[in-house]
């Protein structure tokens, strides 16, 4: 979910939340100056990594220990998420040319398996995985919430804009279903995910920003790694669903009336980054209404780059899948696209492979001559997101000259040559691109990804005589194993 500015109240006066909200309107009217002076860094590409982590314990149960996990890891880079049992490691930006890649992947196993033996210290132990499929709802019976007042804050806030329990209902293509109400957002906490950041110039945002929404579909088509949720088969990722029913603030009458819910894929392609801050200060009302004695304008005009506080926590309450980022480093500003669509795992070399399909891709989408978006409807796009989701890697996905076709010929036939020349353009190593596109290019070919991998191992064990929870704690089991191994996940034997 990623934390966002801390914030100091746990509720909000009727006064805060008008102050709040005229701030909101001040920040928007600077940002769209700054925009048109062109105040903004760019000298290369940036990308960064954040990747979300489940603990388990022994027995491979939600370990609700991630203050002891985090003092014993001891590193920065790693931090608390919404529940006790997720922390997030969050990898410094580093430019995408030459072998970086395969660089942060050592680097990133290593901190991986250190940080894994410093939580084994304190009988936990990290996985990385879409949705931890051994948490069940009795775990958020006691206290399963971060020690940090913005979550509280956040669950507050959502709960008053409801007004009453939220109701979860997600159905399984294969007949499975869960439905429950539930009286916190905790539900939202099973949702870890990996967010990519792309580092990009105001003139070239909402290109960006329109390919990775129409990338978004085979993103979570061929990457998915969340079939299982409270014991039950849904989708193949069904963290999406479950992160938008489990964050809604509207009560059933305010859906009606077409009310557009927090985590909101959007409803059009863009034209200007603007178009997105502008959407979220006009459509959602305030969830955490901390305002700052910033003077952005005053700011601006002396030459400085304003903090634009209140516009950037707001920002952090729309859960776009593609979230627009006003950022400022080393008194620099700057805009970047983040991509949150993407599960957590299986691997670190599924996780970079995944990267590099779509940092590769979306930079070709982003730049040729007829893009993709002027020929798709967005409502086209947003059926693609739902189907990609539900069908994970057999989905059918609608796309311009090809008409209906299967995710993994999509992939094979058009986005992946795309990927290389992308990757190609961005400088990057033809060591790298093998091996990270090799693995996406033999996964669509196997079509085989976490998804379809968990959901076969718990099908094995069962029809062995487990009952369903002990063929989830028995397929976590070997899942762990092979997460460690770095094998991508389209190579795993099954048990």
């Amino acid at each position: 979910m990623g934390v966002g500015a801390e914030v100091s109240a746990q509720s909000y006066t009727r006064e805060e939340r008008q102050r709040y909200r005229e701030k909101v309107r001040q920040n928007l009217d600077v940002f769209e100056r700054m925009l048109t002076q062109d105040q903004f860094e760019f000298d290369r590409p940036m990308t960064g990594l954040e990747i979300e982590l489940n603990l388990v314990n022994g027995d491979y149960d939600p370990h609700f220990a991630n203050a002891e996990v985090l003092q014993a890891i001891a590193d920065p880079g790693y931090q608390t998420e919404l529940a006790q049992y997720n922390i997030e490691l969050n990898v410094p930006p580093r430019p995408l040319p030459g072998d970086s890649a395969l660089e942060l992947e050592e680097d990133l196993r290593a901190s991986l398996n250190a940080a894994d033996a410093k939580a084994r210290e304190v009988g936990s132990r990290l996985v990385s995985i879409g949705i931890l499929p051994t948490i069940m709802p009795e775990h958020y019976e006691g206290e399963w919430i971060s020690d940090n007042n913005r979550y509280t804050a956040l669950n507050d806030s959502i709960f008053v804009a409801r007004g009453e329990d939220i109701y979860l209902d997600i159905h399984g293509p294969h007949g499975e279903r869960v439905a429950t109400y539930c009286n916190s957002i905790a539900p939202e906490s099973a949702c870890t995910s990996v967010q990519l950041h792309l580092q990009v110039t105001p003139a070239d945002f909402a290109d960006h920003w329109n390919a990775a929404q129409a990338l978004s579909p085979v993103q979570v088509a061929l990457a998915a790694n969340s079939p299982f949720f409270f014991g039950q088969r849904l989708h193949a990722e069904t963290r999406i669903e479950l992160f938008k029913q489990a964050t809604d603030t509207r009560p059933i009458e305010l859906k009606n009336q077409g009310v557009r819910p927090r985590v909101f894929f959007g409803e059009r392609w863009i034209t200007s980054i603007f178009d997105l801050f502008e959407e979220n200060s006009r459509y959602f009302p305030a969830l955490l209404a901390e305002t700052t004695d910033e003077d952005p304008m005053a700011r601006l005009e002396a030459g400085e780059a304003p903090d634009l506080a209140e516009l950037r926590l707001h920002n952090g309450t729309v859960y776009r899948w593609n979230r627009p980022i006003y950022d400022i480093v080393k008194g620099r500003p700057h805009l970047r696209v983040e991509n949150r669509v993407l599960p957590a795992g299986p691997t670190i070399a599924d996780t970079l492979a995944n990267a590099a399909f779509y940092y590769g891709a979306v930079r070709k989408l982003a730049s040729t001559e007829r893009p993709v978006w002027t020929k798709m409807s967005f409502a086209a796009c947003e059926e693609n997101f739902h189907r990609g989701a539900r069908d994970g890697i057999e989905s059918r996905l609608y796309w311009p000259g090809f008409g209906e076709v299967g995710a993994d010929e999509l992939v094979l036939r058009h986005l992946l040559p795309l990927a290389h020349e992308g990757l190609e353009e961005w400088g990057v190593s033809q060591a790298v691109r093998d091996r990270f596109l090799g693995i996406i290019e033999d996964r669509a070919r196997a079509g085989v990804n976490g998804a379809t991998w968990q959901t076969e191992a718990v099908r094995r064990f069962e029809d062995r005589g487990s009952d369903r929870r002990t063929a989830l704690h028995q397929m976590l089991a070997v899942y762990s194993e092979h997460m460690a191994s770095n094998e991508p996940v389209h190579t795993w034997p099954l048990p």
